[in-house]
């Protein structure tokens, strides 16, 4: 049975899960990979409206997972840990091997 400490990081766990859990984020988050950028540049980058942007920007600001500071009139954003990248990657390797069975299971039916 889980303690309640465990059961706690789980939870936790799984609000930054969720807060990365939608196309534009993730389009977000790689825009943000090789260093901070504003809101202005990030929706040009993503195809999306600033204010779209910023509600994103906001859910992931909350989970802890993207920190920002003014510089002026403009508020940058970057990744509060870089490396939730590599979560990415194993998520790569996830769709690879989705991608063989796929493989397999087509030349099954040829």
């Amino acid at each position: 049975m889980l303690s309640k400490q465990q059961k706690l990081l789980f939870k936790k766990q799984a609000e930054i899960v969720k807060a990365m859990a939608h196309p534009l984020r993730l389009a977000v988050l790689d825009c943000l990979k090789d260093g901070e950028q504003c809101v202005f540049d990030i929706a040009e980058y993503v195809g999306s409206e600033r204010s779209n942007v910023s509600r994103h920007l906001a859910v992931m600001s909350s989970a802890g997972i993207l920190e920002q500071r003014k510089d002026g009139l403009k508020v940058l954003y970057r990744l509060k840990t870089p490396c939730i990248m590599n979560f990415f990657k194993c998520i790569g390797g996830v769709l690879k091997e989705q991608i063989e069975e796929n493989k397999s299971l087509m030349s099954a039916i040829s």
